[in-house]
């Protein structure tokens, strides 16, 4: 799975016209991670690629495998729409979700159904628009009746969004839920735990916060979300 996983990238680089990689000089990330190492580097997302034009190529490319892939039969059977991501290939900041729903799935774009407004309004309160960050999930396709994805779901999409996050290289990540956080963190731990704390994925910065759909649930839970905003505005330079 792993040479695969390289080959993939490497000819998707290659198409989108990249054809010199720097060396990575970081250690290449254990296989099996606990919530003890979280915040270890992936070593996937170590390449450094070139500028906008290059980011934008090499997400064109993903983009492309993405709405052909058939790794998850069932779920390519069921879709309407693959949902690979929205925003600029140069955003600083990526919000990185679970899966798409219903309305996710009829338009191919990323958090446009209730918890997407909510997911606007919560940028928007931080001062930034959704045209300026970038918005992907863990999965590209919608799970039937927006259960949670499975494990076997996650790692056959883990390529995807980590090549999506190399391309882009921003600066910092939210992750938006438990799956989102324990798929890019390989942590066990819960969102409860998570929140409040700084990780690394790369060069960037991860902070974990709840999912806009548990919001719509538990609307008393929207403070520790702003809690959890104002610590990324801080690192970010932006003023409350």
């Amino acid at each position: 799975m792993k040479a695969r996983a390289i080959r993939q990238r490497l000819e998707s680089l290659a198409a989108a016209g990249v054809t010199d990689l720097p060396r990575s000089r970081r250690p290449a990330a254990p296989r099996d991670r606990t919530a003890g190492d979280a915040a270890t580097v992936s070593a996937s997302a170590n390449v450094t690629v070139g500028g906008p034009d290059d980011r934008a190529r090499i997400l064109d490319v993903i983009r492309q495998e993405v709405a052909v892939c058939r790794r998850c039969e069932p779920l390519a059977c069921a879709r309407l729409n693959t949902v690979f991501g929205s925003g600029p290939a140069t955003a600083r900041l990526c919000f990185f979700g679970e899966a798409p729903g219903a309305d996710e799935d009829a338009s191919g774009l990323p958090f446009v159904g209730r918890a997407g407004q909510l997911l606007t309004k919560i940028i928007e309160a931080c001062k930034l628009s959704r045209d300026e960050v970038y918005i992907l999930n863990v999965l590209k396709c919608r799970p039937p009746d927006n259960r949670q994805p499975l494990p076997d779901e996650i790692d056959n999409c883990r390529e995807y969004f980590e090549r999506q996050l190399a391309a882009i290289a921003p600066e910092y990540v939210c992750c938006l839920g438990t799956t989102a956080a324990q798929a890019l963190l390989r942590t066990t731990e819960p969102i409860g735990k998570l929140r409040g704390r700084w990780f690394t994925h790369g060069a960037a910065a991860v902070i974990c916060t709840y999912h806009p759909s548990y919001l719509l649930r538990n609307p008393s839970a929207k403070r520790h979300v702003w809690d959890d905003m104002k610590l990324l505005m801080g690192r970010m330079g932006i003023a409350p």
